[in-house]
């Protein structure tokens, strides 16, 4: 059977397995356990009849793959890979005592260093050396038992002489052992039942464990192979010892316990009590292989072991499974038996407290012997984000990141790192998908890498960094290309003494205007090039002239408009209330020019119930007077002099306004609520004024009172998994859709602060925010004492923020490449202009490109992104962000630049909106589709030939499966049954806007291990990987997702650190309703809060504190972000998953 030939890998994804106890945990795919929701997975791949294969000679062990032959190893390649058929050794648990050796200590010669992929300066890739690491023509087998080969020898692949009896068992079982291979397997015998097997997020069979080869840039770029055994063949530390020798009998740190130790530190049973063991596969039918089944089912059985030797069989201790058994050629251990006839790996020793597995199974007449071990893809053998994380921090952090050189790839997003502009862009503003990118579109679609561009014109620096200069070129305005219009830059070209100069854009020649004529210097540059931003910046802006203004005539200053439901809802739960006492000084921090005194806003207020109610605060009268318009029909403002004004002239008679409302409207008993003539009020005073401005509308319930834009309750979760799903996220009517257009016409831009109790349609209701460029903010069930502070903090960042408004953004290419395609919280009335009616700081759009001609390598491919907006001041300004890319011939190239957060960026945008048209389903595969292109791409044209049974990753993406996964697992494409559909909706509209850190933590959530921390220091505790067995019931963790922070409690935390954080004496007293840490004075509370802060301080909305006590029934919900384990609505866990894009791939490939 060729290798590349699909055969069977045990029972698809769609069959049950026994969940936690306590509830019901769906399938993967096809079939749902009964009771639970309907999954959307599709099953993966059915059962077959399975081949009957002959049993091999004596001597030959499956769990080795070749007869032990001598055969040279290489380890001079950095990709070294061990052969597909190795199995590698799987680790033994460690003792309780003994941690895992410290990264970067060096190891006796012929020990493996267990590192987690930290070598090398690329991340987790090669090792700093000047000379590129030369790769052997193929990936060479690891034939345990062979002798070691001298390091500087090149190897090849030895062939095998003449098939001899065993060959063909040899053919069958090398092309079953892969990950995620589909090797032939029988099907369950009849007796064999599934309940005794306890599930593991991730078992495999002896032949499914990963081996992770980074690669070197010699032959393509780097990359990343997963296929059996540990990461042995990894390029050494500078100074660690090259291990030349197959894995001695125990590894320091790694001794394995006697068969009664406990759990050890890293690992702990779920918390319904039932302990959670890994699978027990049973063993292979002989000569056959059972390929590594994702563990959403138990492992298949291929031939039952006889019922003698199962009887007293228990699994090993809970999470056994992250280090398995040492390999299994070694002399007998403490609590472990020898391998017996070669078909079973070794047994662990009875356990206390577990069941036994397979009660009763029939014997195909196997010979006796122990059972196999729990065996699963060692999580630390596959890519981790923390590791690449930590790598980047630590190789790119110290240096600044500086702009001048074309095409670089910055920094993580998750690195800290100083920029200097010299002639491109910051990636604060711009971050792209590739930073090389295919000179031709049929290289472009061979790869289906997108070619797409993040940008955040308004972003945020740090106060260590320059802001844009400001260019003022006078009456004149800024300089242009005379064709395509772009605007100066450092690319265009002078020629002629200066007094032309060459679009880099269009290749079109312009007069330089006189007053901007400069001599040039020897080498073609204008001698005023460092005086001038536009010459030698990436970013800088222009005081824009009349010309760039609505019907030519200069703008107003802008107006915020606070419109305040006040039906019976608001008023009771005191909400009305909090917002007047928080304008009232909330009102001196509006959002100024830097050197202005004061800022330049005027404000005005409404409230409204059935009805609208304005108000007049003239800093003449001396009691605000209301004027309520009951015709919600026809909308119209029944004032036009002093309804906007001047904070500081109107004080007294706004903060007499603030006092009163609450009183006028404390025993009201209306409950319904008109939504749409709110926003034409505020549209129409906007107009009245002729300025833009911006509506804060506070709103908390489903608008159903007669009027305009009047909504039903439509909410309906049988929708799930239909073709009509996508109505959910649609609005429910075209009115909201031609109102935010006339928005958009006047710069009204609109912010919404939404307080439900049920259903208010946020699908429906958020269309005119999102389409105005606005924000929307969402407290669920909204109490007083747990969401106040979250609820003030988000209102007062969203006043204070700076903010752009009426704006238009274009962005221009250089021939060969155009923009095609565009995302974020934003109107288009045609193909190239974004518009908005305000733009913040937080906001971005993502722009994708198209090649619509070749590119050459020579010149590379320029971006000009420009932001033409109205400054909170009234000033019209132009923004102007530069970016130059390579581009290459070679495919090598353009993996090897790659972001992968940037991709994911993109591609959750283009997902979350490709649910508003298709069915939920057709999205997930489409996604999972296209990244499989992308990696068989890479796998085809730029990686060594190696086993199809290696799963090769580029270096710069070896996360993307994970990544992928936890997009694929979002509440927006695989809601669990606690999600609204208002969650759904609220999230797909908030990812759509989000910036490349915010996606990185919103999907891959931040894991800190709080008792770690140190309280001498300011420095965060190294994170942890977002999975269940890496929490320890003594230890206390913070997860934040950018939405959320979540503070975990283990059941057996000391009594003092509980003392010390929650200031309550034991474990049982902790309050799940604390939405703040409490301020106590000692050393671990001021560290854990100041941790708190620091995450608030970095993210663009207060995240909610949510305590989480183990075995609580808020668990579930802290597991739901756990996104590497298998997720309760069916989302495979990233082992599984891994194994499922392997197994794409090798379909693409073949």
């Amino acid at each position: 059977m060729s290798v590349n030939q699909q055969a069977h890998a045990g029972p698809p994804y769609g069959q049950p397995q026994p969940g936690y106890q306590g509830y019901q945990q769906p399938a993967y795919g096809g079939q749902s356990l009964p009771g639970a929701p309907q999954s959307q997975y599709g099953a993966y791949n059915g059962p077959m009849p399975g081949y009957q294969q002959p049993v091999p000679p004596q001597g030959y062990f499956p769990s080795l793959g070749f007869p032990s032959k001598g055969s040279p190893v290489s380890l001079n390649s950095d990709t070294s890979s061990l052969a597909p058929n190795f199995i590698g050794s799987l680790r033994a648990p460690p003792t309780s005592g003994a941690p895992p050796p410290a990264s970067g200590a060096s190891h006796p010669s012929g020990h493996v260093a267990y590192s987690q992929f930290e070598h090398g300066d690329v991340q987790n890739g090669i090792p700093a050396s000047a000379a590129p690491m030369q790769r052997p023509p193929a990936s060479q087998p690891f034939l345990p038992g062979s002798a070691p080969t001298p390091v500087s020898q090149m190897s090849t692949f030895q062939q095998y002489g003449p098939p001899q009896a065993s060959v063909q068992q040899l053919r069958n079982h090398m092309a079953g052992m892969t990950i995620g291979s589909t090797a032939a397997s029988a099907p369950p015998p009849a007796g064999l039942g599934y309940a005794s097997v306890p599930p593991v997020s991730g078992s495999f069979s002896a032949t499914g464990s990963g081996l992770y080869t980074p690669s070197s840039a010699s032959q393509g770029p780097p990359l990343t192979s997963v296929s059996q055994g540990l990461p042995l063949a990894q390029p050494p530390f500078p100074g660690q010892t090259i291990p030349t020798q197959r894995l001695p009998t125990q590894v320091p740190g790694f001794t394995p316990p006697p068969p009664s130790t406990g759990v050890g530190p890293s690992s702990y049973p779920p918390t319904t009590g039932a302990p959670r063991p890994p699978a027990m596969p049973g063993p292979p039918l002989p000569g056959q292989t059972v390929a590594g089944p994702p563990s959403s089912q138990p492992n298949h059985v291929s031939s039952p072991p006889p019922p003698s030797t199962m009887a007293g069989l228990h699994p090993g201790p809970p999470m056994s499974g992250l280090h398995g058994p040492p390999p299994p050629t070694h002399p007998p251990q403490p609590g472990y038996q020898m391998q017996q006839n070669g078909s079973f790996g070794q047994m662990r020793g009875p356990q206390p407290n577990y069941g036994g597995a397979y009660p009763g199974a029939p014997n195909y007449g196997s010979p006796p012997g122990p059972p196999p071990p729990p065996k699963r893809l060692d999580p630390d053998s596959i890519p981790s984000p923390i590791q690449v994380i930590e790598d980047d921090r630590n190789n790119r952090g110290s240096e600044p990141f500086v702009t001048g050189v074309r095409g670089q790839v910055p920094p993580l997003v998750t690195t800290n790192f100083m920029v200097k502009d010299q002639g491109n862009a910051s990636p604060r503003y711009i971050r792209c998908t590739s930073y090389n990118i295919p000179c031709t579109s049929d290289m472009a679609k061979q790869s289906q890498v997108p070619l797409a561009a993040v940008i955040k014109p308004l972003a945020t620096l740090p106060p260590e960094e320059t802001l844009p200069y400001l260019v003022d070129h006078g009456e004149s305005g800024p300089v242009r290309c005379n064709r395509c219009k772009a605007y100066m830059c450092p690319f265009m070209q002078f020629i002629e003494g200066g007094r032309r100069f060459q679009c880099c854009f269009c290749s079109c020649v312009t007069e330089v205007p006189p007053h901007y004529f400069q001599h040039l210097d020897h080498t073609g540059k204008r001698v005023d090039f460092y005086d001038r931003p536009e010459l030698s910046l990436g970013s800088y802006e222009f005081l824009a002239t009349v010309d760039y203004c609505k019907n030519n005539k200069f703008p107003s200053p802008p107006a915020f408009i606070f419109m305040i439901d006040v039906s019976y809802n608001a008023v009771k739960s005191g909400l009305v209330r909090l917002i007047c006492e928080e304008l009232k000084s909330l009102l001196d921090y509006l959002p100024r020019e830097g050197n202005m005194e004061e800022s330049a806003i005027r404000v005005g207020f409404v409230t409204y119930n059935k009805v609208l109610h304005f108000y007049n605060v003239k800093s003449s009268l001396a009691q605000p007077q209301m004027m309520v318009v009951s015709d919600v029909a026809d909308m119209f403002v029944p004032l036009l002099d002093g309804f906007l004004v001047n904070v500081n002239e109107s004080r007294t008679v706004i903060a007499s306004l603030l006092d009163q409302i609450p009183e006028m409207f404390a025993d009201t008993r209306e409950t319904e609520t008109v939504f749409a003539p709110v926003i034409q009020a505020g549209l129409e005073a906007l107009k009245a004024a002729e300025c833009a401005g911006k509506l804060f509308i506070f709103h908390t319930s489903l608008p159903i009172a007669e009027a305009p834009g009047k909504l039903k309750n439509r909410d309906d979760r049988k929708l799930i998994n239909t073709d009509k799903e996508k109505t959910l996220f649609q609005p429910q009517t075209s009115f909201y859709n031609n109102l935010a257009k006339d928005c958009v016409a006047q710069g009204c831009c609109v912010d919404l602060f939404l307080f439900p109790n049920q259903y208010l349609d946020v699908a429906t209701l958020g269309v005119v925010p999102y389409q105005t460029g606005g924000s929307i903010y969402k407290y669920a069930y909204f109490q007083l004492e747990t969401d106040q502070y979250r609820f003030l903090n988000d209102l007062r960042r969203d006043v204070q923020k700076e903010v752009g408004f009426d704006a238009v953004m274009r962005v221009r290419t250089s021939t060969g490449i155009r923009a095609t395609d565009f995302f974020g919280a934003f109107y288009m009335s045609n193909t190239t202009d974004v518009e908005m009616a305000g733009l913040d700081c937080d906001k971005t759009i993502t722009v994708e490109f198209k090649h619509d001609d070749k590119l050459s390598e020579d010149s590379g491919a320029l971006l000009q992104c420009a932001l033409l907006y109205t400054s909170c001041a009234g000033q019209r300004r132009l923004r102007i962000h530069n970016l130059s890319l390579n581009c290459c011939t070679q495919l090598a190239d353009l993996y090897r630049n790659c972001e992968t957060d940037t991709l994911i960026n993109y591609l959750a945008k283009y997902a979350y909106r490709g649910v508003l048209s298709s069915p939920v389903k057709t999205v997930r595969d489409a996604l999972i589709n296209q990244c499989a292109q992308i990696l068989a791409c890479y796998r085809k044209n730029c990686a060594s030939p190696s086993s199809a049974g290696q799963l090769i990753l580029p270096e710069c993406m070896k996360l993307l499966p994970v990544y992928l996964n936890c997009v694929l697992k979002s509440d927006v494409l695989q809601p669990g049954p606690e999600v609204t559909t208002d969650d759904r909706a609220y999230i797909r509209q908030l990812v759509t806007s989000m910036d490349v850190a915010e996606t990185n933590v919103f999907f891959y959530p931040r894991l800190l291990p709080l008792t770690k921390a140190d309280v001498d220091s300011d420095s965060l505790p190294a994170a942890i990987r977002n999975s269940e067995e890496r929490l320890s019931k003594g230890d206390i963790y913070l997860l934040e997702n950018g939405l959320n922070i979540f503070v975990w409690v283990g059941v057996n935390v000391q009594q003092g650190l509980i003392q010390n954080l929650f200031g309550v004496s034991s474990f049982s007293q902790i309050s799940n309703a604390l939405s703040t840490l409490p301020v106590l004075e000692n050393p671990f509370s001021k560290k854990v809060r100041s941790i708190v802060d620091m995450l608030q301080g970095q993210r663009s909305r207060y995240m909610k504190l949510i305590i989480v006590k183990q075995e609580d029934k808020l668990e579930m919900l802290f597991k739901h972000f756990l996104v590497e384990d298998k997720s309760l609505s069916g989302g495979a866990s990233y082992v599984d998953f891994l194994c499922h894009m392997h197994k794409e791939i090798r379909q693409l490939l073949s």
